[in-house]
């Protein structure tokens, strides 16, 4: 199998910022005069390693702008704070927003990089409670962090695991109202390989907390998609040549065409005048 070993700097649509926003999100950059959807997510929405992500697919589909607000290792909180990024996503006729995971937002346990949400920076008084014999100047990211909590003790790891979902439903809760509840929910599931620490995207999201936005929204599309390595999707990717691990996890072409098929589907009856 040959694989596109090329700079991701060969990618179609350059990052780019909106307005006084200091994240780095996919272009090409849009007006935003004309009617458009709005996306919001991370990695996935983003489309690294790929040069046409759904949303553009989409745009081709809908015949609206579609506007990509996808950040790579944006989290929850990358947009909940952002006032430029909730404005576009307000103007919208609609918003996407990809359900995220629920590892990376600040919480009472722990607090998180601003913008690349995965970064873990420094634990709260409450977790230095539960975990004593900790050092947690020895983490950088919050996958490990959890994995390293989940080992030492799997009872006290739940009370972690409970605070960061009750937290993310009040962070998902608080932005869906920001939007007026003109948001479709997208529920991006996938499976990583056995040696992954948590072995399913997004981390720590499940059908309760789904259930909990159900009556917020405009609706939820769960869509179970696979990684390229696993979809043997690899091929058409573009990436550097010390990239391939990373882009083994991430969602490749064929599937980021079938992400747009199943968006429009449920996207066409919500943006019917």
């Amino acid at each position: 199998m040959s694989y596109e070993l090329k700079s991701a700097g060969a990618l179609a649509g350059e990052p780019c910022r909106y307005g006084d926003s200091r994240l780095l999100v996919r272009g090409p950059r849009r007006s935003l005069d004309d009617p458009y959807v709005a996306f919001l997510g991370g990695t996935e929405v983003y489309g690294r390693f790929v040069e046409f992500p759904f949303v553009d697919s989409l745009q081709a589909r809908l015949g609206v702008d579609c506007v990509n607000l996808g950040s790579v290792n944006a989290g929850l909180d990358s947009f909940a704070y952002d006032d430029s990024l909730i404005e576009i996503a307000r103007n919208a006729g609609l918003t996407v927003v990809q359900m995220l995971g629920a590892q990376n937002i600040s919480n009472p346990y722990y607090r998180v990089h601003p913008r690349r949400n995965d970064r873990f920076l420094a634990a709260q008084p409450a977790l230095k409670t539960l975990y004593p014999e900790v050092d947690f100047t020895e983490f950088h990211f919050n996958k490990h962090l959890l994995c390293s909590l989940r080992d030492i003790s799997a009872t006290r790891f739940e009370q972690v695991r409970e605070q960061l979902q009750r937290s993310w439903i009040d962070r998902m809760t608080t932005l869906i109202r920001e939007l007026d509840g003109r948001v479709l929910l997208l529920w991006l599931r996938y499976v990583l390989d056995s040696a992954s620490s948590f072995q399913e995207e997004p981390v720590l999201v499940d059908k309760t907390m789904a259930d909990a936005l159900r009556p917020m929204v405009q609706g939820i599309l769960e869509i179970r998609a696979d990684s390229a390595a696993a979809a043997q999707d690899i091929a058409g990717m573009i990436f550097g040549p010390m990239e391939l691990p990373a882009a083994r996890h991430m969602i490749g072409p064929r599937e980021h065409l079938k992400i747009a098929e199943a968006l429009a589907n449920d996207l066409e009856p919500l943006l019917q005048p």
